[in-house]
């Protein structure tokens, strides 16, 4: 069979966007080649080791890759990436060169080429991100290991702004609490709770191919018992208040709910909100101390912001 090959040149703000925008157009992957991946300085705080290729980046800017099926219907399918892609603009997010360019792979070279970027990952003092196709062993005894298949849908869980919702997850989750994952994605952050003992967590989000995803995953991660997946809206369809609520999508759809948030959470209870560029940082600030949160702490990695709230006793 063959593939369309559809390369955006853009930046790294826009990264979450428009890997969005491909998902829904059909994409069941996307891949990130980051100028700055390459570029930067790495901390060797929990002994990994990097062989990076200077060929396989862009010398600025982000480029992302998606793959979709070469049919009658592609031309259309491109033009609609396009325009939505364009749109983004009305929410400032900087687009760079935004230049879409087409060619054309073989299924076999597609389907195992990208394996070779992608390898186990310790993220946190506890958290490991292993590939399924990957033999490894703990290095501690009390390592948490999130096995994932990138290939199904939604990355490899090792973008900034998942790491820190996992780091701050370890910082908030006791045995026992209740978690709400809002926009689950590939399901990575729940699994994470299940694994710091919570006791019920659920994992919400609108896309299909989303729940497809993380139902896997959690199945992989043998924590189905505990992360119950839905397809819902943010938090229309939650009844019940949390101990943790988790939510790593755009600035912009964070503060579009957050009210309902503060509601949903217990009180002396934690809101973690990720998927946030530098830029945008006060804002969600100040959205969330307008609904009543109280800043924690705030959590920076490159250009994105992970911020920790919690909702007063009494409220």
């Amino acid at each position: 069979m063959k593939w369309s090959e559809l390369s955006i040149h853009t930046t790294n703000e826009a990264i979450e966007a428009v890997s969005n925008i491909l998902h829904e157009a059909g994409a069941s992957g996307v891949v990130i080649e980051d100028s700055e991946d390459f570029a930067k300085e790495r901390e060797d705080m929990f002994g990994e080791i990097y062989s990076l290729n200077p060929n396989d980046f862009p010398s600025e800017g982000v480029i992302l890759k998606a793959y979709l099926p070469m049919t009658s219907f592609l031309g259309d399918t491109v033009e609609e990436i396009k325009m939505a892609i364009n749109n983004l603009v009305q929410y400032d997010i900087n687009l760079g060169q935004n230049v879409v360019t087409i060619s054309e792979v073989n299924e076999e070279e597609w389907a195992t080429a990208w394996k070779k970027y992608y390898h186990p990952v310790k993220i946190s003092e506890r958290f490991t991100i292993v590939p399924t196709w990957e033999n490894y062993e703990p290095v501690s005894s009390d390592e948490l290991i999130i096995e994932l298949d990138p290939g199904m849908a939604f990355g490899t869980g090792t973008h900034p702004t998942t790491v820190m919702c996992l780091q701050a997850l370890e910082k908030t989750v006791k045995p026992g609490d209740t978690v709400l994952d809002i926009g689950t994605g590939s399901g990575v952050l729940s699994i994470g709770a299940a694994l710091l003992q919570a006791r019920d967590v659920q994992a919400l989000d609108l896309d299909e191919v989303a729940v497809r995803s993380a139902k896997l995953n959690v199945k992989l991660n043998k924590v189905q018992n505990i992360v119950s997946v839905m397809q819902g809206n943010l938090v229309e369809k939650v009844t019940e208040q949390v101990d943790v609520a988790v939510a790593n999508i755009l600035a912009e759809v964070i503060q579009s709910f957050v009210d309902e948030a503060f509601n949903i959470v217990k009180p002396g209870g934690y809101y973690i909100t990720s998927g946030i560029i530098g830029a945008k940082k006060e804002d969600v600030k100040v959205s969330l101390m307008e609904a009543g949160f109280e800043i924690k702490e705030v959590m920076m990695m490159e250009d994105w912001v992970a911020i920790i709230s919690s909702k007063p006793m009494g409220e």
